[in-house]
């Protein structure tokens, strides 16, 4: 990969970072001033399930948050853009549309079928 195209994910990367950092981090903080205790029950209920979304959503943030940390450190080992499975070159079309993704197409593919049959 040219080094131009590296300095342009890292660049990305690290902006998507920061944003996530601080979404998250807001999130967290509202988690915890939300404390309150709500009398009615459907209030309490709803309160609940609004609560456990922000908190799938926090799960789902920090992983994608260690997803491009791992992308970053890749960038800085000279790595990133390898398949870690067959060790070839990841079509830079994939990496602009999920530049954290560590499988080239063709064995991201063969990946889904194993767990789809592992599934069933």
């Amino acid at each position: 990969m040219k080094r131009k195209e590296l300095e342009f994910f890292q660049k990305s990367l690290k902006l998507h970072l920061e944003e996530l950092t601080k979404k998250s981090d807001a999130a967290i903080a509202g988690l915890l001033s939300s404390s309150d205790r709500l009398t009615d029950r459907l209030d309490s209920t709803s309160f609940d399930l609004d609560r456990d979304l922000r908190i799938r959503m926090l799960n789902r943030e920090s992983k994608l948050i260690f997803k491009i940390k791992k992308a970053l450190e890749k960038i800085e080992e000279q790595i990133f853009g390898i398949c870690e499975f067959c060790g070839e070159e990841i079509d830079i079309k994939r990496l602009k549309l999920r530049p954290v993704a560590d499988l080239c197409i063709g064995c991201k593919v063969n990946q889904e079928k194993v767990e789809k049959l592992a599934g069933d």
